[in-house]
């Protein structure tokens, strides 16, 4: 029997003790402020809808894993929503109600749909990122150790190493022939795929290793991706195979250009991931979770966009912008610190202004960046009540009760943080109560315990008001990420209200 026949989310339809005792106390006592679950907020109606929503998250984020292929996802959705390449509609002038987009190095993507009201008057903008911690391979990867053919890697951003290990990995991504021609990887996810793996030495002699800290008990040098066995050709037989050189190296070498035509040269101009293989799947009895790889920060990714496809429009142009690098600093020309969406900001600038009325450019764009309103959609730390003790459980968010928005993040004295002020935090709550979003508050960790950033310190550069929003999660940074679905649902339809609202 299927699961969901004998455990429907869906059975039920009263109101919960809970919701009532939450109202009681509003009622008794108005001062105080006090979350509630999302669930319990919820018509069975909207129970549907936010199980159906949450459907679709785990389908992209089971087959969308790299920042290639969820920039391809997010212009084929616009695409199909009517949004269209900014070139394309450039020529004959934006007009409000166009819908643009701009891809930058197939890395990084602005959605935009332009509103009556002037540019200068500032956009509303959600931003998010695209890279998820990984492992990447070296620019010269493949090499044989003891007869076996291996990848070497170099990890990309905060990730504990131990956890990569002996679980099956995927390779996604792309390498560029010399002629220019793109050879596409995507291995490992279907069941009739070979999967890789990075290996493990077994309880049995790992004393040294178990008595090491667990930062330094596996090294970086120590990833290397197991990924063939067999030689190439037939050999000669006794003492003289053995004197054969890289034979398993080679029989790699053979396979690859069967099936991409590339060398052992083409490496250097590759980009190969390796990923978590498998699908996202739902976790509990009740199915309430999305577990899966990259989550941090796709979930607030695929939100954002599906929720510009749904904006009702505005006098006010609304604006989803996706980046990549925000994992190592938001540095290189796809990151936040590039000068992509000034640049694609100054474009648009251009097109939607007739001539006769237009003031310096330079002017217009700082005047546009400075009167920006943006939610910088980004997930937090949820209470772990198995590692409760590093969370301040007074401020901490909580798996289930809907979007939670920071102030501020960085660490220890706020050091590398955007602090939104107090008036910008007074209008997101009026948006998001007028719109009967499920909103908690919430922070990185206690204030000793560590910390960390978004892409809001590099928008806050600008001079534009910036808050921290997006979906709890439990496992950052691991290769199985879990979301609460009532929070997915909430962060979409928090973005939804804010890129409606036209203050």
């Amino acid at each position: 029997m299927r699961p969901e026949a004998a455990w429907s989310p869906f059975v039920g339809t009263e109101r919960s003790a809970n919701m009532e005792n939450n109202e009681n106390h509003k009622a008794t006592n108005p001062l105080t402020w006090q979350t509630e679950p999302v669930w319990d907020r919820l018509s069975a109606d909207e129970r549907q809808q936010m199980m159906a929503f949450a459907e679709g998250y785990r389908r992209y984020l089971s087959t969308v894993k790299t920042e290639r292929e969820s920039v391809e996802y997010v212009e084929q959705r616009a695409r199909a929503q009517g949004f269209a390449p900014f070139a394309e509609k450039a020529a004959q002038g934006i007009q409000a109600g166009d819908k643009v987009y701009f891809v930058n190095r197939n890395k990084a993507i602005l959605l935009v749909q332009v509103g009556a009201r002037p540019l200068a008057e500032g956009i509303s903008l959600v931003g998010a990122h695209l890279d998820t911690p990984r492992i990447d391979l070296k620019p010269n990867p493949l090499y044989q150790d003891e007869k076996m053919a291996l990848f070497k890697t170099h990890y990309y951003g905060g990730i504990k190493k131990y956890q990569w290990l002996t679980i099956p990995l995927a390779l996604h991504g792309v390498t560029i022939l010399p002629d220019g021609t793109v050879r596409r990887i995507n291995l490992g996810e279907a069941p009739e795929d070979p999967v890789f793996t990075i290996t493990d030495l077994l309880p049995h002699l790992a004393k040294e290793q178990m008595e090491k800290k667990l930062s330094e008990a596996i090294e970086g040098e120590g990833l290397n991706i197991l990924v063939g066995g067999l030689p190439a050709g037939q050999g000669t037989g006794g003492a003289a195979a053995e004197k054969e050189a890289n034979r398993f190296k080679q029989a790699v070498l053979e396979i690859l250009h069967r099936h991409l035509a590339m060398t052992e040269e083409d490496f250097l101009s590759s980009e190969w991931q390796a990923v978590p293989a498998g699908a996202a799947r739902d976790i509990g009895f009740d199915r309430a979770f999305v577990g899966g790889y990259g989550q941090d920060d796709r979930v607030c990714c695929y939100t954002a966009a599906e929720a510009l496809f749904d904006r009702a429009g505005g006098g006010r142009t609304a604006a989803v912008l996706l980046v990549d690098k925000e994992e190592t600093g938001s540095d290189s020309n796809t990151g936040m610190r590039s000068r992509f969406f000034e640049n694609a900001l100054s474009e648009l600038i251009y097109a939607a202004t007739p001539g006769g009325d237009r003031m310096p450019p330079e002017l217009t764009l700082r005047r546009c960046l400075f009167n920006t309103k943006a939610l910088s959609a980004d997930v937090l730390a949820a209470m772990d009540p198995n590692y409760g003790g590093v969370l301040d459980e007074r401020n901490a968010a909580r798996m289930g009760f809907g979007v939670a928005v920071a102030r501020y993040t960085g660490s220890r004295g706020k050091y590398g943080t955007s602090e939104a002020n107090a008036e910008f935090m007074a209008e997101v709550r009026r948006i998001f109560q007028t719109a009967g979003i499920a909103w908690q508050s919430g922070e990185l960790g206690k204030v000793d315990q560590g910390g960390g950033g978004t892409i809001a310190q590099f928008l806050a550069i600008y001079g534009m008001e910036v808050l921290d929003c997006g979906v709890p999660l439990l496992s950052m940074h691991a290769p199985f990420e879990v979301a609460h679905k009532a929070d997915v649902y909430m962060a979409y339809r928090a973005y939804k209200a804010f890129l409606e609202g036209d203050g």
